[in-house]
């Protein structure tokens, strides 16, 4: 069978809108569904949203991201980051197709002292980093042929992410504070989406290989903490006219959030370049795309 449709949900979300313009780059037609026509509480829209896209594989990007909301309605958050991948793997492995099915570093608790390969043993801290720990298994159990990518610190031109939050607040206060002590890769989406679809293309090329089953890390080269991210976007974007705010370096314990996250979550990506040849540009590569992206809108 050749692929070419792949069907995306999460729609209007950074990562689905970023597949929007990678997938046809490397010759795929992305079919994107969203709410509110596509609904892991309505199961006949996920059926329906199958039918009518007649897709050859799927990227699963819909999911619950807000991680403290998740502490206090973490049912909610397992219906979409558990039972939504369980609902979807079982539509895929009705077809015989691949599903990727995307995760995250909060799996980790982030105590390893160094980057996580696939093989280390998740421990997650909260709710969020449960339900799409859940998820991971989910895929991989319902389908066959499933990939998981798990990714961490996602940033578009689009959305609610960390560097639209920086710069619009930048904009509105002379100084800022921001955590220092916990470290991570920051990964642009239209680089993530830039590499699924490399994932998609080796398939395609290949045919489904056992070796694609399974867990891979897929995060932007290189590391840094929210501190130095923060300082890294204002500078990124000062040429563009930005804000340039002074920003303090603070603890974890000054900034107390509802939901605990990995002090360090830096990923291991040497199995994804060894398995589809794919790797992600340096996150400051990723910044710049972002940030041009940005201000050309």
């Amino acid at each position: 069978m050749v692929m070419r449709r792949i069907l995306v949900t999460g729609r209007g979300g950074q990562l689905a809108t970023g597949l929007e313009a990678a997938l046809p780059a490397r010759g795929f037609e992305p079919i994107l569904f969203g709410q509110p026509e596509f609904e892991f509480d309505q199961p006949e829209t996920v059926a329906a949203a199958f039918a009518a896209a007649r897709p050859e594989a799927v990227v699963n990007c819909a999911a619950w991201t807000a991680v403290d909301a998740a502490e206090d309605d973490e049912a909610a958050a397992f219906r979409a980051n558990a039972l939504g991948p369980a609902m979807v793997a079982r539509h895929c492995a009705a077809l015989g197709i691949p599903l990727i099915q995307i995760s995250t570093d909060y799996v980790f608790d982030g105590r390893k002292g160094a980057p996580y390969t696939e093989d280390d043993a998740p421990n997650p801290l909260g709710a969020y980093g449960r339900t799409k720990l859940a998820g991971e298994w989910a895929a991989l159990a319902g389908n066959a042929r499933t990939t998981v990518l798990r990714t961490a610190w996602v940033f578009a031109p689009m959305g609610s992410n960390f560097v639209r939050t920086m710069l619009r607040v930048g904009a509105a206060r002379p100084e800022l504070r921001v955590v220092a002590d916990q470290h991570g890769s920051p990964t642009a989406a239209p680089d993530l989406a830039d590499a699924i679809a490399g994932v998609l293309a080796r398939m395609r090329d290949t045919g489904w290989q056992d070796a694609y089953r399974g867990v891979f890390h897929a995060v932007a080269t290189g590391s840094t903490t929210w501190h130095a991210f923060a300082e890294a976007i204002f500078a990124a974007a000062a040429p563009f006219g930005g804000p340039r705010p002074k920003v303090h370096a603070i603890g974890t314990s000054d900034y107390p959030t509802k939901a605990v996250r990995p002090a360090d979550g830096r990923l291991d990506t040497s199995r994804l370049a060894a398995t589809f040849g794919v790797a992600l540009p340096e996150w400051k590569a990723g910044l710049d795309r972002v940030i041009r992206a940005l201000h050309a809108a």
